[in-house]
């Protein structure tokens, strides 16, 4: 068995951990915020929610900047269907709370 000293990450692999737990904080943080009930806490974990996904965002550039994290483009079809399925949800959401 490796002793911890032994073991050594990439920093591929170093970075795909810090992006992980960013975003396993970020689940966590936004758990907290559905379930938060007064207003000074509420405002410390949007405070800490932002913090940490200005955080996982810097680590996603950095995996993207040295080619270790992949995107595909998405094609416009796509981004317009995805737009309009959207808007048409934000428009039934905004007819029922008006009535």
């Amino acid at each position: 068995m490796k002793t911890k000293m032994e073991v050594t990450l990439s920093e591929k692999d170093a970075l795909q951990d810090m992006l992980d737990m960013e975003k396993l904080l970020m689940s966590y943080y936004n758990a907290a915020l559905t379930e938060g009930s007064n207003k000074p806490l509420r405002k410390a974990l949007m405070k800490h929610y932002g913090e940490h996904a200005e955080t996982q965002f810097t680590v996603y550039e950095a995996m993207l900047a040295r080619g270790y994290y992949k995107t595909q483009p998405a094609e416009k079809q796509l981004v317009d269907q995805s737009a309009d399925r959207f808007s048409k949800a934000l428009k039934q959401i905004t007819a029922a709370s008006s009535k």
